[in-house]
């Protein structure tokens, strides 16, 4: 039995900022025009809170300021915490880079409503690049369904039933960065929900700062992360390896370190800022194999 549908007035789009910039609010009229309200909750900007308490000006916007950066996975849960306050069924979530396409939401609901009540974790959305490449979508635009099955979705640009939250859990503060996404989902698949992504790319998205390189007769990648998102990306992914992982008497720490060094070597060809970064990779994989999560914290 399908669940009642889900309108655009059941929606509390959140967006997290952090130190948006100057066409950050043509990016945000393109997603309040699609639901019943919109949260901007901000992690410690400071001159961009002018600007950020001019878009809250409308009705339809509020402001949530954090003074300093409480990370992604509290952000979002602050801004979740605001739309189940104010009886709102599902909340759709977005970076500040994100520019979505004018039927997102729509094509999200009309997803969400082809499944039965209570089976659904989580709905993303397929996305492409600045580049115009499909990152995360599926091309075959005849197949009978507008979805497919995923691992995991990234945070910006899915559609979280309220519900499923409730039964899931919040995202996970102590991870602060990188891999809430994938940490989220797991958990949601654990709960017997079904996470999946729409079949076609509803916004254009990027991972980083992309950059591609020659070497011989291969062309590489890199995203060009800072050297905290460097850490936290390390640090995070020998969690999860740890916790999800399937490795006897330790397999998971060589597997996260021979991951961190093959990270190391795309960083020392193709990156700028090689030192703090190769040293960021360094200690977050350490920190994650001793459990020290949080904020990352700087050592002399």
């Amino acid at each position: 039995m399908s669940q009642p549908p889900a309108f655009p007035s059941a929606v509390c789009a959140i967006v997290v900022t952090y130190h948006p910039d100057a066409e950050f609010p043509l990016r945000l009229a393109a997603i309040s025009r699609q639901v019943a309200a919109v949260v901007i909750v901000d992690n410690g900007s400071v001159a961009e809170l002018s600007m950020l308490r001019g878009l809250a000006s409308d009705p339809a916007v509020t402001l949530l300021p954090n003074r300093e950066n409480l990370g992604i996975a509290r952000a979002l849960n602050i801004g979740i915490q605001y739309a189940l306050a104010h009886g709102f069924r599902m909340a759709v979530l977005f970076d500040q880079d994100s520019r979505v396409d004018g039927d997102l939401v729509e094509t999200l609901l009309a997803i969400h409503d082809s499944f039965p009540e209570g089976r659904l974790g989580l709905v993303g959305s397929g996305f492409r690049t600045d580049a115009g490449a499909a990152a995360q979508s599926d091309a075959d635009q005849t197949a009978p369904a507008p979805w497919v099955d995923a691992e995991y979705v990234i945070t910006s640009g899915s559609l979280l039933p309220l519900a499923a939250y409730s039964a899931i859990g919040p995202f996970r503060e102590e991870f602060f960065i990188d891999y809430v996404d994938l940490d989220y989902c797991k958990r949601a698949v654990a709960r017997g929900l079904q996470v999946i992504r729409s079949r076609r790319a509803l916004m254009t998205h990027a991972i980083g700062a992309p950059t591609q390189h020659r070497w011989l007769w291969m062309t590489k990648s890199t995203t060009n992360h800072s050297a905290d998102r460097r850490y936290y990306g390390a640090r995070n992914k020998t969690v999860m390896l740890r916790e999800y992982g399937d490795y006897r008497r330790g397999g998971w720490i060589l597997k996260s370190f021979l991951s961190c060094l093959k990270i190391c070597k795309r960083v020392l060809l193709y990156e700028d800022s090689k030192i703090p970064k190769l040293r960021a990779l360094l200690s977050g994989w350490w920190d994650g194999v001793h459990g020290r999560l949080g904020p990352r914290t700087y050592r002399r």
